[in-house]
């Protein structure tokens, strides 16, 4: 992952006369950014057999590096994640993934049963596993996307046979993530909105601090008194 983020920074930077240019507009930035960087950073990701949450994230920071820097906001300057996504008309690296994968395997699903990328997709190999938890595979990340859809196997190799209804499925899914996303950010501002107004209205005269003053007189006393003790 190291190397991925690697190689769509040195693209990035390649890019650096775009993207501080006055005469393109917003838009065509975000899409010379998706064409050019994002395919570099996600290349390959319908196959990915580990998608951790740390991956995510390190993916995610750097997609929002860069389009901060595109938008050109800086410190002090500051903006929250849902609303740099919907400025630039993005989806979060997760669901980017998501909707990548499944496209790709409706895809697949569609090809002839004596396809060597179909078959591969329900081979189970035989034999004994290591000792410990099982690696992370492309079928268990499958299997929890079904689980979201309450889909089985058969279900989808059905519905992959119609492009439209596949599509419909797909967006459903990637929406899962994106819909709690919104629910959470609405809850998050009424409990502020909530404490807030239950909070006690502020005095309006200020509150003055007592004048306290220090003599040297008074410290040569005290250091004198602590050494005698």
């Amino acid at each position: 992952m190291k190397a991925r983020i690697g190689k769509a920074r040195a693209a990035y930077l390649q890019l650096r006369n775009i993207w501080n240019s006055k005469q393109l507009s917003t838009n065509t930035n975000i899409r010379i950014f998706n064409t050019n960087v994002n395919t570099v950073l996600l290349y390959g990701e319908e196959t990915w057999r580990t998608t951790t949450k740390a991956i995510i994230q390190k993916i995610q920071v750097f997609n929002n590096s860069c389009l901060h820097k595109m938008l050109l906001i800086c410190w002090p300057d500051t903006i929250s994640n849902n609303q740099l996504w919907e400025r630039t008309n993005q989806i979060t690296a997760e669901e980017e993934i998501m909707k990548k994968r499944w496209k790709w395997i409706g895809h697949t699903l569609r090809k002839a049963p004596n396809c060597v990328t179909r078959q591969a997709l329900t081979w189970n190999p035989e034999g004994e596993r290591r000792r410990g938890r099982p690696k992370s595979t492309l079928r268990r990340e499958m299997e929890i996307d079904m689980r979201k859809m309450n889909k089985n196997w058969m279900e989808l190799e059905n519905k992959a046979q119609y492009i439209v209804g596949w599509r419909m499925l797909v967006g459903g899914l990637c929406s899962i993530g994106s819909d709690w996303r919104k629910i959470l950010e609405s809850m998050y501002t009424i409990g502020l909105e909530s404490r807030f107004s239950n909070s006690p209205p502020c005095s309006p005269t200020p509150v003055k601090a007592p004048d306290i003053r220090f003599t040297s007189s008074s410290f040569r006393k005290q250091h004198t008194t602590t050494r005698r003790r």
